[in-house]
């Protein structure tokens, strides 16, 4: 039996009986990176105006911002791209109108791999939960 949990617009397929326990809160958006960039393209443009028009609909709720890097280049190097990437989305949400007391970013800096290099180079953005 297999279960799906949908992040955004792409399905996570978990497998039944494995020690993997699913995620508390799903990201309302991700927004992935080129390597070694912090820039927003046109297509993530859209993915943060989407998130502010659901940030709207939630004026108390907190948006948290989630910045990852691929592990290449340096632990120090990609925690700060990371950093940079989350800052980079938070004011994007901030020039869309979300209340700048609302946004809380955190730089994970560097994962592995998932199933591949984009999936580390991301920032998740979280509605309503405070990520761990």
């Amino acid at each position: 039996m297999r279960r799906v949990f949908l992040m955004g617009l792409t399905a996570l397929p978990l497998l039944a009986g494995c020690a993997m326990t699913p995620p508390t809160a799903l990201p309302a958006a991700v927004v992935f990176f080129t390597e070694d960039s912090a820039a927003l393209d046109p297509a993530a443009q859209g993915v943060v105006g989407d998130v502010a028009r659901q940030a709207a609909a939630q004026p108390e709720a907190p948006v948290t911002v989630l910045g990852f890097a691929d592990p290449d280049g340096g632990r120090a190097y990609n925690r700060a791209l990371s950093a940079a990437r989350a800052e980079n989305v938070a004011e994007a949400l901030r020039q869309a109108g979300v209340a700048p007391a609302r946004i809380r970013t955190t730089p994970r800096g560097p994962v592995p791999f998932e199933m591949m290099p984009l999936e580390s180079r991301r920032v998740e953005i979280r509605i309503g939960q405070v990520a761990p």
